[in-house]
């Protein structure tokens, strides 16, 4: 059922009955099975947000909180952005939809320690978007990936949003982090910080049509 659907919403999306409020009903199923199902589908959630705008009288809060948090899930790249450009003005008179929003921002801050405590505090909302909390931290190693070289191991798990030892050892086996006891090791950074010496060559023929203009 789930490939049938996905190949209902495609066919849909290639054609200008992404613009018909009648698909919103298929389109709007189809957001919930990404929820369900850990599946994503970008353009399609786009679609519902852009037929919320043509017909505010379909607006359905509920969805667009799931778009918004599927969108969550895939940082740092920019869909959540996208998707906010889409939402109506009085969007903003919806406390749910204004705590996601909000969630965006300290996650794009890298405020990770407000943003699990922030989504600890809302367990119903977020546990509706299933492996919603690994994704985040996929999120989080990224971060820790480009950041640091060494990182403290209790800093570490409540980064990743306060995970136990078990979990810990999965992530950092995940992405080929070394365990070092009370230290993880991430990754040599000195290349990453090294200064590089740069040297210009510009040629007299090069600056000649120049200096006839002084």
């Amino acid at each position: 059922m789930a490939e049938t659907m996905k190949q209902t919403v495609a066919s849909i999306l290639k054609s200008i009955e992404r613009y018909n409020p009648a698909n919103l009903q298929t389109l709007e199923r189809y957001v919930e099975m990404q929820s369900r199902e850990n599946t994503y589908d970008l353009e399609a959630n786009l679609a519902v947000l852009k037929l919320y705008q043509f017909n505010p009288d379909k607006f359905n809060p509920d969805i667009t909180c799931q778009i918004l948090l599927k969108a969550l899930t895939n940082f740092p790249h920019t869909d959540f952005t996208l998707c906010k450009c889409l939402l109506l003005e009085s969007v903003g008179e919806n406390e749910t939809i204004s705590q996601i929003k909000y969630l965006a921002d300290i996650l794009e801050q890298c405020d990770f320690a407000q943003f699990w405590n922030r989504v600890h505090q809302m367990p119903e909302l977020c546990n509706r978007i299933s492996n919603f909390h690994d994704s985040i931290r996929k999120f989080v190693c990224h971060v820790v990936g480009i950041t640091f070289q060494t990182i403290d191991k209790n800093n570490l798990a409540n980064l990743l949003g306060g995970i136990d030892d078990v979990t810990l050892k999965h992530w950092v086996k995940k992405y080929g982090w070394r365990d070092e006891g009370n230290l993880i090791f991430i990754a040599n950074q000195d290349e990453n910080i090294k200064t590089k010496n740069i040297t210009e060559k510009i040629e007299f023929d090069h600056l000649a049509p120049l200096m006839t203009l002084l």
